[in-house]
């Protein structure tokens, strides 16, 4: 606490700070999930008995393992599906903290081999909609696009209300070549979260074929977005390479500090 100045009895006390109370919103989480031709490539890992696992197959697993860990935090949680092919479609309008039947409907679709490109204008206006019906019962929406094209950045327009829900983003693509423009993709998709998003989106990014990245990324959304730091600012999970040295005193007739190398077995 601060003490006033003698002789001069107008200087006022500082400001403890105070940290406001603020209601914790239940989440609607709607996913939108590409299912173009690049949603049907094969995955580095392999599924049981060998069988292929292909981009789509890693992220409905990836999806369920996030709705389970949302629900054990807070079961009233909910989920709406919609998909991208030539253009948007609902899977699960209604949001439910009930997802299997939408998971395997999405499973079930066959691959759109429409090589156009995307048009993500109506999911934002989807997701506004949804936005204010979300606000209307105390609720906050955030939109989860996993993205699959590498050869063509989407186009959108924004649409008049924005900043009302978050946009997430996890790109899985090929990595660069003559046919493909992944880096374009990233920008756009980069610009879109710059220009809607009410808190600040994550995106997510891989081109390694591997269903833990997908899953690790997905735990990284797991946090409710007003409460989580910026992307920049992320720093889970540590790198053991960079972890720094173990500095462990000794007492003796002097004090000694003995640095102990990350891989040393003492």
């Amino acid at each position: 606490m601060g003490v006033m100045e003698e002789g001069n009895p107008s200087t006022p006390l500082p400001q403890a700070y105070a940290l406001l109370p603020s209601r914790y919103s239940s989440e609607d989480i709607l996913f939108c999930i590409d299912v173009g031709a690049e949603s049907f490539l094969e995955m580095k890992n392999t599924g049981p008995n060998g069988r292929p696992v292909t981009r789509l197959d890693s992220i409905l697993k990836s999806i369920g393992l996030f709705v389970n860990a949302k629900l054990s935090i807070n079961g009233d949680h909910r989920f709406g599906f919609v998909v991208i092919g030539k253009s948007v479609s609902w899977v699960q309008k209604v949001f439910s903290s009930k997802v299997d039947s939408a998971i395997a409907a999405i499973r079930s679709l066959p691959a759109d081999s429409s090589s156009d490109q995307v048009d993500l204008t109506e999911l934002f206006h989807i997701a506004s909609q949804e936005a204010k019906r979300s606000r209307e019962q105390g609720r906050t929406l955030r939109v989860i696009l996993l993205y699959c094209r590498s050869s063509m950045p989407p186009k959108y327009q924004l649409p008049a209300n924005r900043k009302l829900y978050t946009l997430d983003v996890v790109y899985l693509h090929d990595k660069p070549g003559p046919e493909n423009c992944p880096q374009k993709v990233y920008d756009a998709l980069v610009d879109a979260i710059e220009h809607i998003s009410e808190h600040d989106g994550y995106i997510f990014e891989t081109s390694q074929g591997l269903q833990r990245i997908l899953v690790k990324n997905m735990c990284l959304l797991l946090s409710s977005p007003p409460q989580r730091c910026i992307q920049d600012d992320l720093d889970v999970p540590k790198n053991l390479a960079k972890k720094p040295p173990v500095v462990s005193p000794v007492q003796g007739d002097d004090s000694v500090m003995i640095v102990a190398p990350p891989n040393s077995d003492s």
